[in-house]
This record gives structure tokens, sequence and C-alpha cells, in this order.
């Protein structure tokens, strides 16, 4: 080994132990007290998390489009309230994509009877899977009016609360649809990975004012909204799904309940979102010095890994056309 190459070693070892050694990783926050605002708190993900939060002793307002929904999520969400708990649970109808005005209205109720919301999780959403050529221009704009700026409306309604008091967390739920593009999702998907841009300039605006934005990418999900989009899923998608597996929703609440609260900005569930959270980190920001080890280590690794799974989809894409094909042959 000669002289330039050990020197270069010598460098980057170097620059990457300062970088590490800068890492300030964010102090956990405390749920006991706290105001939770979930939008989409009524089913699925974001009922789970506030069955979560408030079990540990939180304040939580769930927001969702439907009064009788709310009203039975009230229910169960109350009989997982600690024992000597006498908070409410504030129920706000909004349908996020609907108008900014209509969505800072109703976080201002919850923040009426709750005080200021210090943990924001954007649950609100939906996922309509279908080849390009069958899904309707109306199905790219709902998705991103519900996917993308429902968050962007829910977010900006508690921001000036946050700023005010000094710290605050914002959960965004992407999908692993939203790291990689896969068959039937050409309208989820964008919606989905535009959040990942919406997370990364955000942090670095609110960083000052001890606000941490926790990035999600959770699996399949064993939740009503996937129940409902399997009636349509190309075969090719629940196929390709079938590769991560289905997960309960209980333990996609508490991982990202767990990961907000300590300031992370990647969620990600399972070995196959490990693998996707250290190959699409690119520049997102890093507060776990595991985290910035991770992503260095395995970045080449995981790179040879993913074109196996690549592979693996374009055959299973072919092996349907085929059969398509094949059954057309028959029926003509």
């Amino acid at each position: 080994m000669d002289c330039c190459t050990i020197s270069l070693i010598v460098v980057v070892s170097v620059f990457t132990l300062t970088f590490i050694w800068n890492i300030r990783c964010p102090k956990k926050m405390k749920l006991d007290g706290t105001h939770v605002l979930i939008t989409g708190g009524s089913s699925g993900i974001g009922k789970e998390i506030a069955k979560l939060v408030i079990s540990r002793g939180a304040k939580v307002s769930i927001m969702a489009r439907n009064q009788k929904k709310l009203t039975e999520a009230k229910e169960e969400i109350e009989r997982c309230r600690k024992s000597e708990s006498t908070e409410a649970i504030v129920c706000v109808v909004a349908d996020v994509a609907k108008d900014a005005e209509l969505v800072e209205n109703a976080v201002c109720e919850a923040e009426r009877q709750n005080g200021p919301v210090q943990m924001l999780v954007n649950c609100a959403g939906f996922s309509i899977s279908g080849r390009f050529d069958d899904l309707k221009p109306s199905d790219f704009k709902n998705q991103m009016d519900v996917n993308y700026l429902g968050t962007v409306y829910a977010t900006k309604a508690v921001m000036e609360s946050m700023k005010t008091l000094g710290c605050g967390r914002i959960v965004f739920l992407s999908s692993q649809a939203g790291q990689i593009g896969l068959f039937g999702y050409t309208s989820y998907s964008p919606a989905k990975f535009a959040l990942t841009g919406l997370a990364q300039a955000l942090q670095m605006e609110v960083k000052p004012y001890n606000i941490h934005v926790t990035l999600s990418f959770p699996p399949d999900t064993e939740t009503p909204g996937y129940k409902a989009e399997l009636e349509g899923k190309p075969r090719e998608t629940v196929l390709i799904s079938e590769t991560s597996g289905v997960f309960q929703a209980d333990v996609v609440a508490k991982t990202i309940v767990e990961d907000s609260l300590r300031g992370r900005f990647q969620s990600w569930i399972g070995l196959d979102g490990f693998m996707l959270a250290c190959m699409t980190c690119g520049m997102s920001p890093v507060t776990s010095v595991m985290d910035a080890l991770s992503q260095i280590v395995t970045a080449s690794v995981f790179r040879l890994v993913s074109l196996f799974y690549l592979t693996h989809f374009d055959g299973i894409v072919s092996k349907c056309k085929k059969e398509r094909d094949a059954e057309k042959k028959k029926t003509s």
C-alpha cells in the first residue's frame, strides 16, 4: 500500500469520525401531558397511534372526515386511557385535502380544548393501485391532494404554536412505495415520494426551533384501507408486495411513536425497511450515530441486493404479461 493510499484512508477516516462526533441526537420527548393530534385518527395506523399515546398519558385529538367513525374510534381509544387520567379525547371533523382554512379551523378547535399541539401525526391518506392506462387523471390528483397537500395543510396549521413553544414533533406517513416506484403505483408513489422532499426541506427550517420531523415508511399494514386497496390491486402488485409481507397496525404504530419521540428522521419497519432506509437516505438529516454508520457501511452492499430484487420484480411483471397474453389467445 503506497503513501498516497494510506494518506487518503487517514483523511477519510478523520473526516468520518469528526462528522460522527458532531452528530447531536435530539433529546427524547415525553408523552405525559403532551397534546398529540392525529389526522386520519379514526382508523388504521392513526387509531393505533392514538390508543398507544393515550395509554402513556398524552392528551389526544383525532381528525377525520366522518363523525360516526370518529365517535366509534373515540370510545375505543378511551378504553386505553390511563386509569387516573381525566383528559377528554377531542374529535374534530375535517377533510385534510379540501381546504387549508378548514384544516386550520379544526386544529384551532383541538388546541382550544387540549392546548397547543406538541406532536402532529399525519396519518390521513389512501392508496389507489392500478395500471397507468387504467387510472383516471382524477386518481392522480386525488392522491396528491390527500397524501401530500393534506399533510402540508395540517403541518402549517400547527407550526406557529410549535415555534412559540420552542419544541415539537411532526410525523409524515409515507410508504415503502414512497421509496421505490412499483408496478401499479404510478399515482400513489409520486404523492408519497413528494413527502420526502417536504420532510427534508422542512426539517432544515424548523431544526433551530427544536422541532423534529419523522418520515415514516410503513410496509403493507393490516388496516381497513389496505383491505379496500386489495380489491383493485393488479396481480403484479400483489405478488411484488408479498416480498415484504403484511404487518400489524399496532406494531407499526409503536415504531412510529418511538422514532418520533427520539427525533429520528427516518422510521422504518422490518429488514426490507432497514435496507430501503439505508439505500434511499440520500441527503436526509442524520439524528443518530448508529443510523449514520449503517448508511455509510451498507450502501454498496444493499445496492447489490436491490438489483436482485429488481430482477425478481421484472420477472413477475414479465410472467404476468405472458399469462395474460396466453389467456387472450385462448379466448380469441
